[in-house]
């Protein structure tokens, strides 16, 4: 079902609340500190224990690299085979006929990454603006404990070419004057002015920064369209171009793809492993300032 934008309002939620059509997910994820000596940039863990302290109603919870993330990667949260997706989502009850609202706490980065994951499966999903922060902040219902789930489905993709790309294509498309390849990562990071917990500190040559922290605001939910819009415009991405996003893992560039596709964008694509991999590859270039 074609949704008319990625985005649904705590409002429009909250009125859309025990629907039989509606499935509802927590996508967190939480980033915890490696163990000492592992090469990991972090740790990964799940975030079922906030859901049980505290979700949506009617919602069920996803593990993003548990059960939809290429556990043979050297990287976290690698997007796998499309028979894992379709098994996966459709043990979690999600199929295109459904209207698929996704939410994370803290940052949308977790719930905008499922929506651009199903996107590039043929499925339309849209994310909650503000996610749980705001839906807790406004003082509406939560409950509490295991997620029930919904009855299982039989998900079937329809994969769209184009949403994910590998170094390889990254590195062939720099200073092609057609591409624009946008860093999602902070300044501090993208100049290279601080340690990376990716390896060498820098970017990819050539890249322009916007960082997917500047297109949210105090309250969790995403800034206006055109702040939005004045930010890319300023670092030279226009719709003309083919724009690859990246940043440490694939999952915080989503906010700006999501914020490029309200805006019209369509000549999109993430670079799935981003820093985790490049900068770990003493035979790829790097730039710093």
């Amino acid at each position: 079902m074609n949704q008319p934008t990625p985005l649904i309002t705590t409002e429009q939620l909250a009125a859309q609340l025990g629907d039989p059509s509606l499935r509802l997910y927590d996508c967190t994820t939480y980033l915890e500190p490696a163990p000492p000596g592992s090469d990991m940039p972090y740790r990964a863990v799940p975030g079922d224990k906030a859901f049980e302290a505290g979700h949506i109603p009617g919602a069920d919870f996803l593990d993003l690299q548990g059960e939809f993330s290429d556990a043979s990667a050297q990287h976290f949260f690698m997007m796998p085979a499309v028979a894992q997706l379709e098994a996966a989502f459709g043990r979690h009850g999600l199929d295109a006929s459904k209207t698929i609202v996704l939410y994370s706490i803290g940052t949308m980065m977790w719930s905008t990454r499922f929506w651009w994951m199903l996107r590039s499966l043929g499925v339309d999903a849209r994310v909650l603006d503000g996610g749980l922060d705001k839906w807790k902040e406004e003082g509406r219902p939560i409950a509490t404990g295991a997620p029930k789930g919904y009855p299982a489905t039989t998900f079937k993709a329809a994969p769209r070419a184009g949403f994910f790309v590998d170094k390889n294509t990254v590195a062939a498309r720099i200073g092609d004057p057609v591409t624009v390849i946008v860093n999602a990562l902070g300044p501090q990071f993208h100049r290279g002015l601080e340690p990376s917990r990716y390896g060498r500190p820098g970017r990819i040559p050539g890249s322009v920064n916007v960082p997917a922290a500047t297109l949210t605001t105090a309250d969790k939910t995403l800034t206006a369209l055109a702040d939005a819009e004045a930010k890319f415009t300023a670092q030279g991405i226009t719709r003309d171009k083919n724009v690859i996003l990246y940043c440490g893992g694939g999952i915080s560039a989503t906010i700006d793809l999501l914020m490029l596709t309200q805006l019209g964008y369509d000549k999109l694509t993430l670079y799935d492993a981003s820093m985790g991999e490049w900068a770990r590859d003493p035979g790829l270039p790097i730039e710093t300032d």
